[in-house]
C-alpha cells in the first residue's frame, strides 16, 4: 500500500548554461532512492516565469494539520520539531508508528520546498501526484479515521438465549463455525460463550463419568457465563476507529476478539464482534477509503 522513499528532492537546470530568467526552462525533482523524476516547466509570462504549485499547496495543507493534530492529541510544545515529533509519538499512535519513516521524510521535503520569509511561505519545488496522494491518506487516518462500523456495515453475529440449553450453543458453533456466540437475555448482552469454554465444561463432565447429552440438555446457557470469560474479549462503543481495534488487539494480546456495543458496556446489543480474522477486511477497506476524494 505505502512504499518507503527517501524525499531528498534536487533543483537542477537540464538546459546547463541557460539561465531561467532568459530562456524557458524545464526543472526536475529527483528522488533518490527510486530515482522518480518530477519535471515541470518555468514558463515566461508577462516578462516573470510562473509555475504551478498546486502540488506544494496541498502537500503543505495536509502537513500542517497532520503536525498539528499531533500537537493536540499529545500536549506536545508548540516549538515541537516535526521529526523530534513523530518519534515521541510512534508510543502513542498507531498511525503514526505504522508511517513513521514516511513521516520523517515527509518533514525533510517540507523543508525542500517551502522557504520561509517574512511575508510568508514561499514554495521552491513541487512534489509529484502520489507524494500528495500518500500524504493526504496519512492526513486522513490520523485526523479523520474510519470508525469500525463504518467498515464494517454488515455482519452477522452468533448468538444464543440464555434460558435455552447448552446443546443449542454447541449446536450454533457448529452451523456457524464461529468460536463466540453472544448470549442474550432479554434483548440484552448478558456474556458470552466460547466453543474452547464450552468443550472444557463438556470434557470435565465425560471425566466425571457423568451422562454428557443430559448436562447438554438440562443446563442453561446462561447458568454456565463466566466472568473470567468475559476478560478475554475488549468492548468498545460504536465510534471506536478501525484502529482502535488494531491497538486493542496489540496491547490486549490475550483477548479473543472486540465486541462493538453503541456505548461500549455490557447488557446493550452486540452491533459487532470482531477478532483478527477480519483484519483482511479492514485491510481491504482501507485501501478503498484511501481511494475516495479528500
Amino acid at each position: 500500500m505505502f512504499r518507503s522513499r527517501n524525499f531528498v528532492y534536487y533543483i537542477i537546470k537540464l538546459k546547463k548554461k541557460q539561465s531561467p530568467k532568459k530562456n524557458n526552462g524545464t526543472f526536475c525533482g529527483f528522488s533518490l532512492e527510486r530515482h522518480n523524476v518530477l519535471c515541470y516547466n518555468a514558463d515566461r509570462k508577462g516578462g516573470k516565469y510562473s509555475m504551478d504549485y498546486a502540488n506544494a499547496a496541498k502537500f503543505l495543507k495536509s502537513y500542517n494539520k497532520i503536525e498539528s493534530q499531533l500537537k493536540m492529541l499529545y500536549s506536545m510544545k508548540p516549538t515541537q520539531n516535526f521529526t523530534d515529533l513523530v518519534k515521541r509519538c510512534t508510543d502513542l499512535n498507531i498511525t503514526v508508528r505504522r508511517y513513521e519513516n514516511e513521516l520523517v521524510d515527509y518533514g525533510k521535503l517540507r523543508n525542500a520546498i517551502v522557504h520561509r520569509t517574512g511575508g510568508g511561505d514561499l514554495f521552491i519545488a513541487n512534489p509529484s501526484d502520489d507524494v500528495v496522494e500518500n500524504i493526504q491518506y496519512i492526513e486522513k487516518q490520523l485526523c479523520n479515521p474510519p470508525s469500525v462500523t463504518e467498515a464494517f456495515k454488515v455482519k452477522k453475529t452468533s448468538i444464543v438465549y440464555a434460558d435455552k440449553p447448552l446443546l443449542t450453543a454447541v449446536q450454533t458453533f457448529g452451523e456457524s463455525e464461529k468460536k463466540t456466540v453472544v448470549v442474550y437475555d432479554h434483548g440484552k448482552m448478558k456474556g458470552v460463550l466460547n466453543s474452547y469454554y464450552v468443550f472444557r465444561l463438556i470434557a470435565e463432565r465425560a471425566a466425571a463419568g457423568e451422562d454428557v447429552t443430559a448436562y447438554l440438555r438440562e443446563t442453561k446457557c446462561g447458568d454456565v457465563l463466566s466472568d473470567e470469560l468475559f476478560k478475554k474479549y475488549y468492548l468498545v462503543d460504536k465510534t471506536a476507529t478501525v484502529f482502535d481495534v488494531f491497538s486493542a488487539f496489540e496491547h490486549h494480546k490475550d483477548i479473543y476478539a472486540v465486541i462493538v456495543t453503541e456505548n461500549g458496556k455490557i447488557g446493550e446489543k452486540v452491533l459487532l464482534l470482531l477478532t483478527p480474522s477480519d483484519f483482511p477486511v479492514i485491510n481491504r477497506y482501507l485501501e478503498t477509503f484511501n481511494a475516495k476524494a479528500f
